[in-house]
């Protein structure tokens, strides 16, 4: 039977690896967080234990980063609480998964390999943050993201290289302890592993803070356009509903038209802003007499989100099912370019079996069901007489760098990002989005704008600091949040990093180091015969 005690430490290293992100923001705590998951990897008296004792961090990190699930199962799942806590718990047991294997792998790798912790732990986290796939992506470098000097070094290896700093040190710790109890002949000798994960974060700091230098540089001779954005905070039935399609369309004219009036060159809507469904053969906005036209009371190049329909859809010759389209449209009011979500969230963009589960739209009428876009575009954009490209990213897009990567690959200024967080109100989730997204501005050294719906909007450059962001707002609070816009100085530089042509190659390499490691290697007692206690 499991000890009380062990059970306590898998729990207080969930309980610390959750507050130490967004937005607790206790970011410390994520360098220590698996030192006491370390002990029960090693100490189990047999791998099922380690895994479950894994599984059980995991599980309580998950939920802690992750209630917000909880409250969007209610709002607009129409759950009661005891069904929407089951649900919650079905995801954050699934994505515990990792770090049970995290820590059976700690067990089994350790007893096979004559490794230190400060190597075999971060290789094996690595590892599992690649391979293992995830409802809602994250990595523990999360933690980090307002850390600027330290991520610096996702332009090599990708928010990845961050985590393997973290759980280095987990081991060094770990491994220097060790020591100490084996009787290691001098304090220095059993802090040799602390000593050595050190000097490498030093480095890679080191090398931050010349990148960091590297980048202003940069930044200050790069051409600059003042880039707009509105924040409506307009709640999510609110954006459907026929009756406020007009008044929500004013609104984000009204704070457009300020925002021009202030000398902007570009101005961003969120995620399907534009309350009127689009035909996707559109090529100019409506004429001025008609209650949808897009612009009004202003000719600034504008970039927004809506829903485009196929022409056809009403006759049954085109596809009825929309799409979460990104439009642009230059001073002229011509419509120069489209893009539609590649990646849609899973029962709120898209149902898997639709056509076979009519009851689930009855059951949940918010969900959605939408056609999923092909390939990343780029928008071209004209400010101040010259020609720039602007990176689209809608939604959960900007957290994904493998997307991301294929979007650089089209060569734009800047990133946009359009979001739409009202369904998970003021919680932490759209601070984990934002930090989540920081990298993508780091990995690429592009900057970044974000136009959010009920926040948090923010401009990121392209060292990753958030240059400036708003508020996340609920709008069924009283009294309701009022709408906000802002202007950024944006840098429109030329990307191009070792990450952006080598994608994560260090997840790889460290995930074909552990095979290797692991497969070549003879069986090894630890240092510590402490390791051996089966005190299970």
């Amino acid at each position: 039977m499991l000890r009380a005690s062990r059970l306590g430490l898998a729990i207080a290293s969930g309980f610390m690896l959750f507050m130490a992100c967004p937005d607790f923001d206790l970011w410390p705590l994520m360098w220590v967080a698996l030192v006491p998951a370390l002990h029960l990897a090693l100490t189990a008296a047999t791998p099922k234990r380690a895994f479950f004792l894994g599984w059980l961090t995991g599980v309580v990190a998950n939920t802690g980063g992750f209630y917000w699930m909880k409250g969007l199962l209610e709002r607009f799942g129409h759950m009661p609480v005891y069904v929407a806590i089951p649900i919650m718990m079905l995801l954050t047991t699934y994505q515990g998964v990792t770090f049970a294997f995290w820590s059976w792998g700690v067990h089994r790798a350790h007893r096979r390999t004559a490794l230190p912790l400060f190597v075999l732990a971060p290789l094996i986290m690595v590892t599992l943050e690649l391979l293992v796939p995830q409802i809602f992506p994250f990595y523990l470098a999360i933690s980090q993201a307002w850390i600027v000097p330290l991520i610096q070094v996702a332009d090599l290896t990708g928010p990845m290289g961050v985590t393997f700093l973290m759980l280095m040190m987990t081991g060094a710790l770990y491994d220097a302890a060790a020591r100490w109890r084996a009787g290691a002949a001098s304090l220095g000798r059993a802090l040799r592993p602390v000593a050595i994960a050190g000097l490498v974060i030093a480095a890679v700091v080191g090398y931050g803070f010349l990148r960091i230098s590297q980048v202003q540089a940069r930044r200050e001779s790069a051409p600059k356009a003042d880039v707009g954005l509105v924040q409506a905070n307009v709640g999510i039935l609110e954006k459907w509903d026929p009756a406020e399609r007009a008044g929500l369309l004013e609104t984000h004219q009204r704070l457009s038209s300020q925002l021009a009036a202030a000398g902007a060159d570009l101005v961003v809507w969120p995620e399907s802003s534009y309350p009127y469904p689009l035909s996707r053969s559109m090529t100019r906005d409506f004429d001025p007499t008609d209650a949808r036209r897009i612009r009004r009371g202003f000719s600034t190049p504008l970039m927004f989100g809506t829903v485009t329909v196929e022409s056809g859809a009403a006759r049954g010759t085109g596809s009825r099912y929309p799409y979460n389209t990104a439009l642009m449209m230059d001073a002229g009011g011509n419509i120069t370019a489209t893009f539609d979500k590649v990646f849609l969230l899973v029962f709120g963009e898209y149902i898997p079996f639709y056509e076979q589960a009519p009851w689930f739209r009855k059951v949940f009428p918010e969900a959605s069901h939408f056609n999923r876009g092909s390939e990343p575009a780029s928008f071209p954009v004209n400010i101040d007489g010259r020609e720039f490209r602007i990176g689209p990213l809608i939604c959960y897009e900007d957290i994904l760098p493998g997307f991301t990567r294929r979007v650089a690959k089209l060569r734009p200024h800047l990133f946009v990002n359009i979001t739409n967080d009202a369904w998970f109100g003021r919680t932490s989730e759209p601070y984990q989005h934002l930090a989540l997204s920081v990298f993508r501005s780091v990995e690429h050294r592009l900057e970044m704008v974000r136009a959010v719906n009920t926040g948090v909007s923010a401009h990121i450059d392209a060292t990753g600091r958030v240059r400036r962001a708003t508020p996340s707002a609920d709008p069924q609070e009283q009294p309701p949040p009022q709408p906000i816009a802002i202007m950024n100085d944006v840098a429109l530089l030329e990307g191009g990093t070792v990450y952006a042509a080598v994608g994560d190659t260090f997840a790889w390499l460290c995930a074909l180091t552990l095979a290797a490691l692991v497969a070549r290697l003879p069986r090894h007692r630890a240092l510590a015969g402490g390791y051996r206690k089966k005190n299970g």
